[in-house]
């Protein structure tokens, strides 16, 4: 079932277009319009964040601005090949815990990527967002790309957001078939970047990513950048972790492998459509007791 739904998913057209009418067109003639299905890839916890992975569509409903809508497709994937990119703040900020939060990345890279199935990519940001590996499912790759780097300079977080959710991210297609993240570390200052938060987040919803961030925040109390990185993860479907120590990182890592595993797939036509161009909220509610629903927050229509 999962092989067919896929093969029709890619018939289906995500933008909409505006058939042309004929030089020669009777008043009969009709004008076509395509309606753009939004895909949402999604997960339930319950109280405990333990996940649910048994309910049916007949458990959801959908919200386009306020609006319900029909489920046209649904499924259970958890087996999704996985596209990860690993943004590591490489600033003067994280020096004291470079080393442990390195060696933490190279696990988590090990443990999730899987054969040739998943490919990940790797990016470091301080003065300017770089890429140091391109797409690969070799994970010893990886390792040694996060092992080279060194602490230094300031932090271009937003442009390091952009810049992968603009020119990497996208690179497969059609993303029904792919489960993209993004993992950030970071402490989630920015003084450098040339794109602001605003538009790092609109690129992020455009390429249909989900966003995790760990914090490198030693302090004990919450700053700004916690802030900033909480709303990342919030307003894209992922999870924001604080791990004041060391020991922690690690199972703040295993918590994103488990996530990226357990998620439900739905897909439905906006009624009504409005090419406007501009950001749509959607809403996924349960009719399941005490669970909660995680996705990203809405989508940016097409514009005509």
């Amino acid at each position: 079932m999962r092989a067919g739904l896929l093969v029709l998913l890619t018939l289906w057209p995500l933008a909409a277009q505006e058939s042309r009418i004929p030089p020669n067109h009777t008043p009969e003639s009709k004008i076509e319009v395509e309606v753009p299905r939004v895909p949402l890839l999604f997960t339930v916890t319950d109280k405990k964040g333990r996940f649910i992975t048994d309910l049916e569509q007949k458990d959801f409903r959908v919200r386009d601005n306020k609006k319900p809508q029909t489920i046209l497709a649904f499924a259970r994937e958890s087996n999704l090949p996985l596209r990860i990119g690993i943004l590591i703040d490489t600033s003067n900020s994280v020096r004291e815990r470079f080393r442990f939060e390195q060696e933490a990345a190279i696990e988590f890279i090990r443990s999730v990527l899987r054969s040739e199935q998943d490919k990940a990519f790797l990016v470091r940001f301080d003065t300017a967002a770089e890429l140091v590996v391109d797409f690969t499912h070799d994970a010893e790759k990886l390792a040694k790309g996060i092992r080279d780097q060194r602490p230094g300079g300031g932090t271009a977080l937003y442009d390091a957001i952009y810049y992968s959710c603009r020119d990497k991210l996208p690179e497969d297609s059609p993303p029904e078939q792919f489960r993209r993240a993004l993992v950030v570390l970071s402490d989630g200052e920015d003084n450098l970047s040339k794109v602001s938060r605003e538009q790092a987040l609109e690129m992020a919803h455009r390429a249909e990513a989900v966003i995790f961030t760990i914090s490198t925040n030693r302090s004990g109390m919450p700053l700004e950048g916690d802030k900033v990185l909480k709303r990342f993860a919030e307003q894209t479907g992922g999870l924001s972790f604080q791990p004041f120590q060391a020991s922690d990182l690690g199972q703040s890592f295993e918590n994103i492998a488990n996530e990226l595993r357990h998620q439900y797939f739905l897909l439905y036509a906006p009624n009504p459509f409005v090419a406007d161009g501009r950001f749509h909220e959607v809403e996924i509610l349960t009719s399941a007791k005490d669970l909660r629903v995680r996705a990203r927050k809405g989508y940016y229509a097409p514009e005509r």
